[in-house]
């Protein structure tokens, strides 16, 4: 029997945070069928973006990707808040923005972090369609935000 998503988190060494709360008029994440649309997620910490600028200009590639897996944690956390992480069945698309200084081409790289750690957790379930994206800014300055669409039990 394999481990659930819970007890990979825990043997990532991760703990799940608290939903990160809607910067706007929308939901963290909504139930449609058998998907589960989690709206872009920033990378926060206990309600503190834990870096801003644009990647290749002040954010590295590295702690973008870093942060870009903070990203994915947050997705994590709505999805679990909804319908519980036992009952993702598959991973099925991320999209990921990256703030990109003028000639930053390294935004695959960059959503790696989030693309990355849902294969650790899901395993063959967590590989995705994908999309990653270089953009002028994102919301409060954050250097990457990260959105999924998961299918459900």
């Amino acid at each position: 029997m394999t481990a659930g998503p819970h007890a990979k988190l825990a043997e990532l060494g991760l703990v799940l945070p608290e939903v990160v709360p809607p910067l706007a008029d929308y939901v963290p994440a909504v139930q449609s069928g058998r998907h589960v649309y989690v709206s872009g997620q920033l990378p926060l910490s206990e309600g503190k973006l834990l870096a801003t600028g644009r990647v290749g200009a002040g954010v590295s590639a590295e702690q973008a990707k870093d942060l870009a897996a903070r990203c994915a944690l947050n997705a994590l956390a709505a999805i679990d808040a909804l319908v519980g992480l036992e009952t993702v069945v598959k991973i099925v698309k991320v999209t990921g923005f990256v703030a990109s200084a003028d000639g930053f081409t390294g935004q695959p790289a960059v959503v790696n972090g989030a693309s990355e750690l849902f294969g650790s957790v899901f395993g063959e379930a967590g590989r995705h369609a994908r999309s990653a994206v270089g953009v002028a800014e994102l919301p409060l300055g954050a250097p990457v935000e990260v959105e999924v669409i998961v299918e459900v039990a």
